[in-house]
């Protein structure tokens, strides 16, 4: 008898909504946005006010406002007198909106319905946050939700996991779909199908949760033609617009332009999009007071997204000698891989004249600026952090050239390039230079373009480059780590071009240690000083092929490989004919005189956030001549010198 009564109430329920939706849609369509606070009451955000959604009754509920209306079916298993409105028990950030702290749910089927819309393109915005589960220890902490979401019969999320996909409970999320309505009504169907968790924290929790509903146009609803008149003048307007295009492209206008735009022509980028106006509200309009850094792709600005997370912004700059090959390239890279040692790409930006790169936020920078900043800049780095840190970029390295899908040497491994998180993990980041090693080539003989200083001498010299090239970067690299002097900016003595070239001759003497930080005073490991040193020369040979593979620098690292650096004996090799990494480095050291150029020039790493782009990069272009570019702010200084004659 029972089951009788909830299926005659349910058939008239249904046949409610179906009169009410009905009544609803029978007048013309004039709606063109509609926005909803599911759960709680009348709020603004972003200059958009949500209407109230806080009804708390059910278990099969039909309600309607003059734009949109909802209904809910269902009754919680174990506990018939759960609600249907959920509210904030965790602590959340409070940059979030307040439409965060409440929810509506349902226990088996939740549908909106947007009513008297125009025909067109529209984007619905869903917004979700897990509000009900905690981020302790406790028993509150285990429940799981998933349901899947439809928007007009098509299912957009399967298994959505709001916890999962927010990286935590108490955390505002939302998703993004374009979705046309050819009627006037758009339904939005989030339903449960039996997975996740029922009874955590306690009987009932479980089924669909949605914070909040936001559906604008993607058309212009300005104007108030008919849709024939309209298409008459976008038909007429695009056909002028194409004869004007044609006209101007016979003229070779847009020559320049060809070049450039082609690398982004028909590229399919896997990796998130954000729109300009997003990026705008996240940066406040590229205000100077966000900017984070300033390097040769151009400068870097900090963000805070809707939903609080913090981003770093890469916008390219119209004088960045990093053009368009270059952002392709690094999207390319990056998007294809993910390791904990590797920046994180969220995304990127093409709108307009805009390129930008979206990446994660790192709270301490990069590793040049804690190493060599200025007093205020420096961080006070243990020996256990600075072991680390070289033991995070082997790590990072050895993923790149013998795990990843894709085999990739960095090409331009420096500590301004190494980022820093809020615990001070390594992340390899700029992977605007970076090329595939592909695998049926022993080498790849291409233009030069790196950081001169860290630049393996093959490769520099030569165009000689494999992942050994990285290796050699990655030696001077941990040289910089453990003695916290630049390799491109300390000069002892006179004799001495680098860090590097003194290191050897300390070898020589027996005396390495003398390179080790003062600013540790004692508190180190000898031995593991000594096996970093020791390691980083043997990483910066001037053979590649004695260089070890980052695989076996991890192991080294780790004390599980011994290590001894081959020890480079200048004055024996170099008495009539000098060392050639020496002799080319010092050749160009003493031609240069503007201080732009001058090599190891380098300006004091920017404060926080994603580190910045600079250092001065090569380019090898023929056998006669030698091009040098600095990547300072001053990137449109260029010479040209002539290579050392015995090369």
């Amino acid at each position: 008898m029972t089951n009788f009564i909830l299926q005659l109430n349910a058939g008239i329920y249904r046949t409610t909504t179906l009169l009410g939706l009905a009544k609803l849609v029978a007048s013309s369509p004039t709606c063109h946005s509609f926005f909803i606070n599911s759960g709680g009451g009348r709020t603004s955000f972003e200059g958009d006010e949500y209407d109230e959604d806080a009804s708390d009754q059910g278990p099969s509920h039909f309600e309607s406002n003059g734009r949109w209306a909802y209904s809910s079916t269902g009754i919680y298993t174990g506990n018939d007198r759960a609600g249907f409105i959920a509210t904030n028990v965790t602590t959340m950030i409070s940059t979030m909106a307040e439409f965060y702290q409440t929810a509506r749910r349902s226990p088996s089927s939740l549908k909106y319905y947007g009513l008297c819309l125009r025909r067109g393109s529209y984007r619905v915005r869903l917004h979700f946050a897990e509000i009900m589960f905690t981020r302790d220890s406790t028993f509150s902490s285990l429940g799981r939700r998933m349901f899947d979401v439809a928007i007009q019969g098509e299912v957009v999320l399967r298994d959505f996991d709001i916890a999962k996909e927010a990286n935590g409970v108490g955390i505002g999320i939302y998703r993004d779909f374009d979705v046309l309505v050819n009627g006037s009504t758009l339904e939005i169907h989030l339903y449960w199908t039996g997975k996740g968790t029922t009874f955590i924290p306690y009987r009932g929790v479980y089924g669909p949760l949605i914070s909040a509903i936001a559906v604008t146009p993607n058309f212009d609803v300005s104007t108030g033609l008919s849709v024939g008149a309209i298409i008459g003048i976008v038909v007429s307007s695009f056909a002028v617009l194409l004869l004007i295009l044609i006209v101007l492209w016979k003229k070779g206008c847009f020559g320049g332009k060809d070049v450039e735009d082609k690398y982004l022509r028909g590229l399919d980028l896997q990796t998130g999009h954000f729109t300009l106006r997003q990026i705008k509200a996240a940066t406040n309009n590229f205000d100077n007071a966000n900017k984070i850094g300033e390097g040769g792709f151009g400068p870097v600005y900090k963000g805070v997204m809707p939903d609080g997370t913090i981003i770093a912004v890469k916008q390219l700059s119209s004088r960045s000698k990093q053009g368009n090959r270059e952002f392709v390239n690094e999207i390319g890279m990056i998007s294809a891989l993910q390791h904990l040692n590797l920046v994180k790409l969220f995304g990127c930006c093409i709108e307009g004249n805009q390129l930008l790169l979206i990446y994660e936020y790192l709270e301490n920078n990069s590793l040049a600026r804690a190493l060599f900043g200025t007093e205020q800049q420096k961080l006070n780095l243990d020996w256990p952090t600075r072991k680390k840190i070289c033991l995070g970029i082997a790590k990072g390295l050895a993923f790149l050239h013998e795990e990843s899908r894709l085999k990739i040497v960095h090409r331009d491994i420096k500590a301004t390039n190494v980022l820093l998180d809020k615990d001070l993990n390594a992340k390899i980041s700029d992977f605007g230079l970076a090329k595939l090693d592909e695998e049926e080539n022993t080498h790849i003989s291409t233009r030069i373009a790196g950081t001169i200083g860290y630049m393996a001498p093959e490769y520099a010299m030569r165009g000689y480059l494999t992942d050994k090239a990285d290796v050699y970067s990655f030696g001077i690299v941990a040289l910089e780590i453990v003695s916290g002097k630049s390799n491109t900016n300390y000069r002892p003595k006179e004799e001495f071009v680098y860090l590097l070239d003194w290191a050897y001759v300390l070898q020589e003497q027996g005396n390495i240690l003398e390179l080790v930080d003062p600013s540790l005073g004692s508190n180190y490991s000898k031995e593991e000083a000594m096996l970093m040193l020791n390691l980083s020369l043997l990483c910066a040979n001037i053979s590649p092929t004695l260089r070890p593979s980052m695989s076996s620098v991890v192991s080294m690292l780790n004390g599980e490989t011994p290590v001894q650096a081959p020890i480079v004996k200048r004055g024996g090799v170099n008495t009539s004919n000098e060392d050639i990494r020496f002799k080319a480095f010092e050749t160009l050291d003493l031609t240069g005189q503007d201080s732009q150029t001058q090599i190891g020039k380098h300006r004091d790493v920017s404060s926080d956030g994603i580190g910045t782009w600079i250092g001065s990069s090569l380019s090898l272009s023929s056998k006669d001549e030698f091009s040098y570019q600095s990547k300072d702010e001053s990137l449109d200084h260029i010479t040209e010198r002539p290579l050392p004659p015995d090369l």
